[in-house]
C-alpha cells in the first residue's frame, strides 16, 4: 500500500516544490539538521506516551494515576508532536515524490493516525475527570504502544526499505 493510490501524483509534485521542500532538498546541512531534530524530538515524545502506556498496563509510576500522569505529560507530550508535525512535514514535502511510493512511509502514517487517535481519546479522559477502566486502560496502553513501535520501524524501514517487506519502494 502506498500513499500514490490515495492521492494524485500533482499533490505529491507541488509538496517537492514548496520552498520548505526545495530549501530542505538543496540545502547543505537542512535535511541533516532537521530529520536529528525530528528524531530527537520523537524520543521525548515516546518517553512521555511510554510512561503512560506503562501505567496503564500496571508498571512503571503508581503513584500517579494514568489520568493524572497524562495531564501532567500533556504539555511535554502536545510540544512534542506539534514540533514533530513541524520538522515531518518539510522533511515529507522535501522527498514527497519518493515517499508517495514508499510503503513503509504509508504505514508509518497509518500507525501515527491511530496513535495520536489513542492517546487523545486518553487524554480525553482525563481530561474530563473520568477515570480509565482497568480493562479499556490495559487494551489502550498495548494498542498504543504497539502503535509507536509501528511508528518508529516503518520510520526506519522508509531508509532500509530492503530490510523488510512494505511493498513497492524504489
Amino acid at each position: 500500500m502506498v500513499l500514490l493510490k490515495f492521492l494524485p501524483l500533482n499533490f505529491f509534485t507541488g509538496c517537492e516544490n514548496t520552498w520548505p521542500g526545495s530549501w530542505i532538498r538543496h540545502g547543505q546541512w537542512a535535511f541533516a539538521v532537521t530529520e536529528t531534530v525530528h528524531i530527537v524530538v520523537l524520543g521525548m515524545l515516546l518517553g512521555t506516551i511510554i510512561v503512560v502506556d506503562l501505567n496503564l498496563l500496571g508498571f512503571g509510576v503508581r503513584r500517579q494515576s494514568a489520568a493524572e500522569l497524562t495531564s501532567d505529560l500533556a504539555p511535554w507530550t502536545w510540544s512534542a508532536l506539534a514540533l514533530m508535525a513541524l520538522t515531518g512535514i518539510p522533511l515529507f514535502m522535501s522527498e514527497a515524490l519518493r515517499l508517495s511510493k514508499s510503503g513503509p512511509f504509508f504505514y508509518k502514517m497509518l500507525f501515527l493516525s491511530v496513535a495520536i487517535i489513542i492517546h487523545a481519546s486518553i487524554f480525553g479522559r482525563a481530561k474530563l475527570g473520568s477515570g480509565i477502566g482497568a480493562g479499556f486502560g490495559r487494551l489502550m496502553g498495548a494498542l498504543s504502544l504497539l502503535c509507536w513501535l509501528g511508528v518508529a520501524l516503518a520510520g526506519r524501514a522508509i531508509a532500509f526499505p530492503f530490510l523488510l517487506h512494505f511493498g513497492s519502494t524504489p
